[in-house]
């Protein structure tokens, strides 16, 4: 029986679990969450509730390898630099115990800078990149057989971007969208667990990036929420990134390839 390993079971992870359950699998999970913890345990998966900024020892079956393991634990803005240093030493000492075949760690495509212009997975430079996400993507790319997939904005069943600008005055309007639906987050790691590409950085993005205007209007159209207040447009960063690198390695067709369509 195959072995998975999500580290941070927040919206993506779960959703990942119940399709790798599906399959047959064993899954195994952490959690902070005491709530998740016992809905994990009902659905059939090995869970644990861990926080890697207090807890040392997660006890991980050493016996067995772990056909793959996804990391979706974050490194947030409001946490200090030592702070992220402190959390992902605890993350990388648990890997570093554990057999695996593959691990794959979720980060952001805030990772590049807000400013103007076209990014990929071959932009390096280092002093404009976000520090914060540096430091953890670096921490956990230093472990053997590792991917970094760079998430857009996260959308998809619940997650409706309208309902977050509920007459409310937007600014960020004429900005592009970067986003990703889950069902296709789910896909391409589905590929990557079950295929074999090189280690390295992948970008996973919608490959259309309408306004975020035309998203929040259209979305908020489909859903019945009502429209923001009002759009006060202000000097603001054209930030495309794109995610053509994964999906043409596995020549995969976005599900949602246009964030109107969330």
């Amino acid at each position: 029986m195959k072995n998975l390993l999500i580290l941070g079971c927040g919206w993506v992870g779960e959703e990942l679990a119940q399709q790798y359950l599906k399959k047959g699998w064993q899954v195994w999970a952490t959690t902070t969450s005491q709530e998740k913890y016992h809905r994990l345990i009902g659905d059939g998966i090995f869970a644990y509730t861990h926080n890697f900024d207090t807890d040392l020892n997660l006890d991980l079956p050493v016996d067995i390898t772990f056909d793959a393991v996804v990391t979706s634990i974050p490194a947030t803005q409001r946490q200090t630099i030592d702070e992220i240093k402190h959390r992902f030493y605890h993350v990388f000492n648990v890997l570093s115990a554990i057999n695996y075949s593959k691990h794959i760690f979720l980060s952001s495509v805030g990772v590049y800078p807000d400013e103007d212009g076209i990014f990929d997975e071959t932009y390096a430079n280092e002093d404009r990149m976000n520090a914060k996400l540096r430091l953890a993507e670096k921490q956990l790319m230093s472990l053997p057989y590792t991917l970094t997939f760079r998430l857009g904005g996260l959308f998809g069943k619940k997650r409706i971007f309208g309902k977050y600008f509920e007459n409310k005055v937007v600014t960020t309007g004429d900005q592009p969208a970067n986003f990703v639906h889950l069902d296709d987050v789910v896909s391409l790691l589905s590929l990557a667990i079950a295929g074999d590409i090189p280690v390295g950085y992948y970008n996973v993005v919608a490959p259309e990036h309408p306004s975020k205007k035309e998203v929040i209007l259209k979305s908020a159209e489909k859903y019945m929420y009502d429209y923001p207040s009002a759009f006060t447009p202000q000097d603001s960063f054209q930030k495309i990134v794109r995610g053509e690198k994964l999906a043409t390695l596995f020549n995969y067709a976005f599900k949602y390839p246009s964030p109107l369509d969330f």
